[in-house]
């Protein structure tokens, strides 16, 4: 037996063993990938011929299998089971292949669940449920034979022009990587054999582009680059382990990621000592030539990206194939492929892929995950308004109106099959080819899945309630002509409840997700003045948004009763905004990400520095405020929840030491409900400039009228942490504020400490979170 395939040997002397005996058509196939569909014929089954044209030399990863096909998971799992047995049978030394899929918020196949999108998730500020989320998510990824899931995103999202933000984890650079290392935790799993990687992107920058625009050019200074927008991934590397990095297509002072070796190399497994693989975004290798226009041609994309430190191309090989090419030319050493190949062998041993390269058929079964999607949707809903209309009574009578009250679709997230598979189908001829024809059924499959999802008027109907529904207008476009219609519907009611917001997806009929930007924020058609005009009525008007991103809806707070934020709540969605409509559920979300008055004041978010235009020092613009409409952190509920007794223990602590801050917190309302209580930290007199407050710490917890709980943050001073004038990250000694409250804005006690001693600077073993519990 080849050491290789002797699980007893350690996993480096099996990758020195096995790439001793590749040839560099093995060693560069193991840097490339192929679409699931490429290797189906025109029946819709594994093709023995396509392989052995794709897969003669052995293969990286498979892409896709099941979310690029119509592949219910049993079918899906016999399909990848096929690919691996042509791998380990009929190619020479019989490496069997990753398999990867999406997973955002859920499997991105035919029979998975659709949990609500990761703006959503964000809202709840609960990361052990994100973390039991994707837990679920592992299973069912398993069972079908993926190894590797294309999230989470960790950018972080000052910009909400920015058509991704609905996929991001909010505006902090702490909430996002609070929630992004529970993701990964809940997808890898203790034991990797057992789990799924997850791929953390988009590394790095990517959110914050010229003009909210996808793929625009990124600037921003090292100092906040480092504080802000590597912080998350930095947490998930080193807190998490992730073993997976997916490069952003931006670029950052004018060298794209991914050919920016000091970003991919130096900074992520030279200085944190990240020891996964680095996988391009979808065709981010040869964007190097046809849109970045630094690469001459397809062979020096390929050269830049590997020796920048890309380790597979993704989703399909087109400029690695040239890899060889270069070699024989002289052109790139072949220890440059030797390192990336070695990193791929690892991760597969890792994986135990040599040991276990099928999975149980008859056992790719999806169970049903609506009630966990229930719950993460109920805690997702944030209220930002209400004049006592909610909770509704069941004896009104409503007025169902808007695009998304009788529609499933639009309660989805861009990271799911039916958005993905649709941009597909709209270049079917140029990505499919041969295999066309097994595939004009996707639309199909997709949409009887759909039916099986209820809308919000299938929930009133199955609940009873009275009601009666109209349109009103579509999400896009200036059709007006169902205003009439929706009008007289609400002068017929006691209270309108109101749907409007965005389609999600990557189509051009879509106003949120993948290269779906905004630059007025601005609901999108004619949905604001259907709002107005309904508004007119003297009816009371409950406004719920689903969106993707916050719009500025400054002409609308006035108009209405009351306001609920439930973002793109995914297939559980309609029973929540039910749910929380009629008291069933008591609001607790909370925003992620601040909203604008207008699309002028962005970025606008709540850790501005003191000449940021928000201190005391500076008045509004000359046609605007300059606070936000609704604040990062903000959400109200049906309750009322008081803060008392805030102590902070010790009131001097060293450089390298704990601070303990507790509060309590009492339910003086009259029904039960969660509060997130939000830790803020502020530091003036420092070496540089920093912000007036930071979140540093949250914690929800759930309270029955009368009752209280103590609520405790254990800082530990690495969190405190800041780069200096010299670039080093470090603990300075001095005062710092303590704020606690229910959102940014709404700070409810505050206090202080000081740190005492020498400046101390913080290596690599790094605390990056604050310990919160409630006692």
């Amino acid at each position: 037996m080849p050491l290789y395939k002797d699980p007893s040997q350690p996993v480096e002397v099996r990758v020195r063993d096995l790439l001793s005996r590749m040839t560099l058509e093995e060693k560069i196939a193991q840097l490339g990938s192929v679409w699931g569909y490429e290797l189906i014929d025109e029946n819709g089954r594994f093709s023995k011929e396509k392989a052995k044209e794709l897969l003669k030399y052995g293969i990286g990863q498979v892409t896709r299998p099941g979310g690029s096909t119509n592949l219910l998971p049993k079918d899906a799992a016999k399909f990848i089971n096929e690919i691996q047995r042509y791998l380990v049978e009929e190619t020479r030394l019989g490496i069997p292949a990753i398999v990867h899929e999406e997973c955002l918020t859920g499997y991105m196949g035919l029979g998975a669940t659709n949990f609500p999108q990761a703006i959503a998730l964000a809202s709840t500020w609960e990361p052990e449920l994100v973390q039991k989320m994707t837990e679920a998510i592992r299973e069912d990824m398993r069972r079908i034979g993926a190894h590797q899931g294309l999230a989470p995103v960790l950018d972080v999202a000052r910009d909400p022009r920015w058509g991704r933000t609905e996929e991001t984890f909010g505006e902090s650079p702490y909430l996002v990587a609070r929630m992004g290392v529970s993701y990964v935790k809940g997808l890898q799993g203790e034991d990797i054999k057992n789990g799924v990687i997850a791929t953390v992107k988009h590394f790095a920058g990517y959110s914050a582009s010229e003009g909210g625009r996808n793929w625009a050019p990124t600037n921003i200074a090292e100092r906040e680059f480092r504080e802000v927008f590597l912080f998350p991934f930095e947490a998930a590397v080193k807190e998490a382990g992730v073993l997976s990095v997916m490069n952003s297509y931006s670029e950052i002072d004018g060298v794209p990621c991914a050919a920016n070796r000091k970003l991919l190399t130096d900074i992520l497994r030279k200085e944190w000592g990240f020891k996964g693989i680095v996988v391009s975004d979808y065709f981010a290798v040869k964007v190097l030539h046809d849109y970045h226009r630094v690469a001459k041609d397809f062979a020096t994309a390929a050269k830049l990206a590997l020796e920048a430190g890309v380790d597979i191309e993704l989703p399909k090989t087109e400029c690695y194939t040239y890899l060889k090419e270069l070699v024989e030319k002289g052109e790139l050493p072949e220890s440059v492929i030797d390192e990336a190949v070695s990193r791929v062998l690892r991760v597969k041993f890792m994986l135990g892929l040599f040991e276990n390269p099928y999975v149980d058929e008859e056992g790719a079964v999806i169970p049903d995950r609506k009630e966990l999607a229930l719950e993460i949707a109920r805690k997702s809903i944030v209220l930002l308004k209400n004049d006592g209309t909610l909770p509704l009574k069941r004896n009104q009578k409503v007025a169902l109106i808007g695009p998304h009250a009788n529609n499933v679709r639009n309660l989805l997230g861009d990271y799911m099959y039916l958005a993905h598979i649709m941009a597909l189908l709209e270049n079917i001829d140029a990505v499919f080819g041969t295999a066309k024809p097994a595939l004009l059924k996707l639309k199909e499959s997709i949409e009887q899945h759909l039916s099986t999802i209820p809308s919000v008027l299938d929930v009133f109907k199955r609940e009873g309630v009275v009601f009666e529904y109209a349109k009103g207008c579509e999400v896009t476009g200036e059709d007006r002509s169902g205003f009439k219609e929706a009008i007289e519907v609400a002068e017929r009611s006691d209270v309108v409840v109101v749907l409007v917001g965005d389609r999600s997806g990557l189509t051009k009929d879509c106003t949120s997700g993948e290269s779906r930007d905004s630059a007025n924020l601005k609901l999108p058609g004619v949905q604001q003045e259907l709002v107005l005009e309904l508004a007119k009525t003297g009816k009371p008007v409950v406004l719920v948004l689903v969106t993707g991103r916050p719009y500025a809806i400054t002409d609308l707070v006035d108009k209405v009763s009351a306001i609920l934020q439930v973002w793109l709540p995914g297939e559980a969605g309609a029973q929540a905004i039910f749910d929380v409509l009629y008291g069933k559920v008591n609001p607790s979300g909370k925003l992620p990400i601040t909203f604008p008055r207008s699309a002028g004041q962005i970025p606008l978010f709540h850790y501005t520095k003191p000449s940021g235009g928000r201190s005391h020092w500076h008045t509004d613009y000359v046609d605007e405020s300059v606070k936000p409409l609704f604040p990062f952190g903000y959400g109200l509920s049906y309750t009322r929840f008081e803060y008392k007794n805030l102590r902070v223990d010790p009131r001097e602590v060293g450089v390298a030491g704990v601070v303990r801050v507790e509060v309590e917190v009492e339910n003086v309302g009259g029904v039960e409900g969660d509060e997130v209580v939000q830790l803020y930290i502020g530091r003036e007199y420092a070496s540089v400039t920093r912000p007036l407050k930071e979140l540093k710490g949250f914690k929800r917890v759930s309270l029955k009228p009368g009752e209280r709980k103590k609520v405790v943050f254990v800082l530990h001073t690495d969190v405190l942490a800041y780069y200096d004038k010299d670039m080093k990250l470090v603990v300075e000694p001095g005062e710092y504020k303590v704020m606690v409250g229910s959102s940014s804005e709404d700070i409810r006690l505050s206090g202080s400490f000081t740190v005492k001693g020498e400046k101390r600077t913080v290596y690599e073993r790094r605390k990056f979170f604050t310990e919160a519990y409630v006692e």
